[in-house]
């Protein structure tokens, strides 16, 4: 049977046995991945432009996290459920998110994704200040479990599950009026550093200045989501420094694993411990901190210290924006290697997509701002593929220009 027929026979598997998510899913047909590219079963390239929605910050297959996985999987895979066993490849990666995020930040709870650890910190903000609301912003999004889809900003995507999770609040992103409502009833305010589905919307530091002196005032917890920006991708190692505030609870995901499921919250003892007792076990996860994905997790963080990747992320800002000048462009919001291109219309938005993928690269849109391409690019995209990259983008646009 030739190549192409085995192509097309999985295919058919994919859209009769594998769940869907959409009625139009892109289905490429991947064969491998390598640095900044997805390469097909005929061995076409696609430089990737939003690194499976900002995970692989290093690039696919970076060969010391490949070297990390063989070596842990050829010594030990699961075995116990978490935190009963000690396990070097834990221990070594939450001593060194502890070093590298903030001295208060001294306990990490590895989870398997980045939901997971929304419902976690949720679980613990509850659990620690005995209180039932928590306070979320309009087009946030932390997850799409029924906990996380509580405290998603977006109506259209949660009014098929109702009843949701009772005691949440939402609020505006970046309104300081709204932070009035931070009480002595509020568990914990919840937000991102950028707002990731909206269009990649940066949150003022004053913002979180004074959600973080809100905070302290009334014994709520300050939740920060950085499932998205941490890792590098702001420009800085975890955006939280690049505004100078300190979370109560850190999450953590998606870039984090080198490729490899996993994610985390991070908190101070005397909160994370909360969770040991009254009930015992108050938090549980079979899988969470997989010992062969914190082994990636910790070759993914050496290799982003040892080339300070974040700094590179800043320079990839700086290249788009000089290089995407158009007139279909409206504006470019976000920070360091995670950019909205803001279009005309859902319609602009599709047929660049469209164009840009006949032309080998990928972008995507986002769920709360169809209007506008996402770019978040591996963090070691090189200056010559960020030019490449911005042709093709420039050529889609003038081909529509007339059109629009």
């Amino acid at each position: 049977m030739s190549d192409d027929k085995v192509a097309s026979g999985v295919k058919r598997l994919f859209y009769s046995h594998l769940a869907q998510t959409t009625k139009f899913p892109l289905a490429l047909h991947i064969a491998r991945a390598e640095g900044h590219y997805l390469i097909g079963q005929n061995q076409e390239k696609y430089l990737d432009l939003i690194s499976g929605i900002s995970v692989s910050n290093i690039g696919h297959c970076h060969p010391l996290v490949v070297e990390a996985v063989k070596r842990q999987a050829e010594l030990y895979m699961h075995t116990m459920v978490y935190g009963e066993f000690v396990q070097n490849p834990q221990v070594e990666l939450v001593t060194e998110l502890h070093k590298h995020t903030h001295p208060s930040l001294e306990m990490t709870y590895l989870v398997n994704s980045g939901a997971e650890a929304i419902e976690g910190a949720i679980k613990l903000a509850k659990r620690y200040t005995g209180r039932p609301e928590i306070i979320y912003c309009r087009h946030s999004y932390h997850g799409s479990t029924q906990g996380a889809l509580s405290v998603m900003g977006s109506e259209e995507f949660r009014q098929a599950y109702r009843p949701l999770i009772p005691g949440g609040r939402m609020i505006e992103f970046n309104n300081p009026d709204d932070l009035k409502y931070i009480s002595r009833r509020t568990a914990a305010i919840i937000t991102e550093v950028v707002q990731s589905e909206s269009g990649y919307i940066p949150a003022q530091t004053d913002w979180l200045k004074e959600i973080r002196h809100r905070c302290t005032q009334t014994g709520a917890l300050f939740i920060l989501d950085e499932i998205q920006t941490g890792f590098g991708r702001t420009g800085h190692l975890f955006g939280f420094q690049g505004a100078d505030v300190v979370p109560d609870i850190l999450v953590l995901a998606k870039g984090m694993g080198g490729g490899m499921p996993i994610g985390a919250f991070m908190a101070p003892r005397k909160i994370m411990l909360s969770l040991t007792e009254n009930p015992i076990l108050g938090h549980i996860t079979t899988f969470g901190g997989h010992p062969v994905s914190a082994a990636a997790a910790l070759a993914n963080l050496q290799v982003i210290l040892g080339s300070r990747l974040w700094e590179r992320a800043s320079l990839i800002e700086t290249e788009f924006r000089k290089r995407l000048k158009h007139p279909m462009i409206h504006k470019i919001s976000g920070r360091g290697a995670m950019l909205s291109v803001e279009l005309e219309s859902f319609s602009a938005v599709q047929s660049v997509i469209a164009i840009c993928l006949q032309n080998r690269i990928l972008t995507d849109w986002f769920l709360f701002n169809n209007r506008s391409l996402r770019l978040s690019p591996p963090l070691t995209l090189s200056n010559y593929e960020v030019q490449c990259a911005s042709d093709i983008l420039l050529s889609a646009l003038d081909t529509l220009q007339p059109a629009i």
